[in-house]
Formats: C-alpha cells, sequence, structure tokens
C-alpha cells in the first residue's frame, strides 16, 4: 500500500504561491535539490491540478537543455519515469509520457490507487491537495519552508481542516529552508 504526500516549497507565512502567483522566491538551490531528488525518487506517481501539471511538465524535456546541473537532470529522469495523473475539467489533453487525464477528482479512485500502490504517491498543487485532505487521503505532510514572508496568494492548507500530526523529520539546510515532515496520527508509517 502506498502513501499519499503532500510535500511544496512554502513562504513562511504558508503559502505557495504569492498573490500575483509567483513562487520564484522557492527555487531549490542544488543543495536542497538534491534532498529532494533523494526524498523522492521512489515515488511511483504523481497527482496533479492543472496549474502544477503546467508549470511541472517543463521536467519532460529538460534533459534536452544543454549544461542542464546533474541534480536537475537527475530530477527529470525520475519525473520522466514516474506515472502522472492530471485532474483538470478545463484540459482537454496532457503532453507528457505516463500521463492520464481526469475530469474529476474521485477520493475512492484515489483510496484504490493508494491500496493497489507498491510505490508512495504525492499530490501536488494547493487547491487538489485540499481536495485530498478534506477525503482524508493525506498520509503525510512535507513542508520546505522557505525564509521569506509572502503576505498572500495560494495557502499551502485549507482553511476548513484540522489534522492532528506527529513530526517525523526535520532538516535545515544552508539557504535558511527548514524540511519538516509529518505523519497524520492514527496512520501507518
Amino acid at each position: 500500500m502506498g502513501k499519499l504526500i503532500y510535500s511544496m516549497i512554502t513562504s513562511l507565512d504558508g503559502f505557495v504561491s504569492d498573490s500575483d502567483g509567483n513562487f520564484d522566491w522557492g527555487a531549490p538551490a542544488e543543495e536542497l535539490h538534491r534532498f529532494i531528488n533523494e526524498h523522492f525518487a521512489s515515488l511511483g506517481t504523481y497527482l496533479y491540478g492543472r496549474n502544477m501539471y503546467e508549470v511541472m511538465k517543463f521536467w519532460e524535456t529538460a534533459h534536452t537543455i544543454p549544461d542542464l546541473p546533474p541534480h536537475e537532470l537527475e530530477y527529470a529522469r525520475t519525473w520522466q519515469a514516474a506515472n502522472k495523473i492530471v485532474y483538470s475539467s478545463t484540459l482537454t489533453e496532457v503532453t507528457t509520457e505516463r500521463t492520464r487525464l481526469e475530469k474529476t477528482f474521485d477520493p475512492e479512485a484515489v483510496r484504490r490507487l493508494k491500496a493497489e500502490s507498491d510505490h508512495d504517491l504525492s499530490v501536488d498543487g494547493a487547491h487538489l491537495a485540499a481536495q485530498a485532505i478534506r477525503a482524508g487521503l493525506v498520509d503525510e505532510y512535507q513542508l520546505f519552508i522557505g525564509p521569506v514572508i509572502v503576505g498572500g496568494g495560494n495557502r499551502f492548507f485549507p482553511d476548513d481542516v484540522r489534522v492532528d500530526l506527529e513530526l517525523l523529520d526535520e532538516r535545515r539546510f544552508s539557504n535558511g529552508v527548514v524540511f519538516l515532515r509529518y505523519r497524520v496520527k492514527n496512520t501507518q508509517s
């Protein structure tokens, strides 16, 4: 059985993007990128909303960029090897390999996917993650908290949910980013 992990880079005040939709303040430095590579190498499936998919599909062809740093090439290869499910009522097609399009988010289908999976899954994008959180599907929360306050934008957590957590891991990076990994209490690790 796979766990569903919600992990994103956030500002100190809890936003994944600012009020203009920018998140360039969260671009990981090499040290952090290598940690992310190691940490997510075993993921089998990414669950994306449309906006996050549009951002992440960069990795489909990133390996063709001349002089791409090795840590970014490694991430590109890992991303390309994983399955991706995009939830969007507006997209008519997806343009990346190993990707399927679903028009609506179905919590029961995700429960079955978790139960049948030999690998962990990741839900990416604050709006899609909010649906998974409300459905009780998220097993772990992994935050990369950046040393910036953006004052508004897309929140990492939805406002209308309470989840009790247990801290499993923490790490501090030289650029001021802090990684926090929590498990939802009363679930398997």
